[in-house]
């Protein structure tokens, strides 16, 4: 499991699949390299209560991402473009789940 870390809150955390965080972490990286701050929405499972959370990301907040794994991941295209579409919408990045690759 990998974490994004969001600025310096001890609270927000945000715990995915490393592959996850590698295709999160390639459009969160693009967006904040072209200046394009955007939200950033996910599910919260329900040991954290349920519900859903969001967060404003831009190149003035520090995240880290924290792989499990050393190993990079193969990244699917397909879903990089979905999540890169929805990072520029006025709803912003939503973790959406990997579709099958082709």
């Amino acid at each position: 499991m990998g974490t994004l870390n969001y600025a310096d809150a001890e609270n927000v955390s945000v715990t995915m699949t490393d592959r996850q965080l590698a295709h999160i972490k390639f459009v969160v990286v693009n967006k904040l390299r072209r200046g394009e701050p955007f939200t950033f929405s996910w599910d919260k499972p329900e040991s954290e209560g349920g519900g859903r959370a969001s967060i404003w990301v831009s190149k003035e907040i520090p995240l880290t991402f924290e792989f499990d794994s050393s190993e990079p991941h193969e990244m699917n295209r397909q879903w990089l473009e979905e999540l890169a579409a929805s990072a520029s919408t006025v709803s912003g990045l939503v973790l959406t789940e990997e579709p099958p690759k082709p």
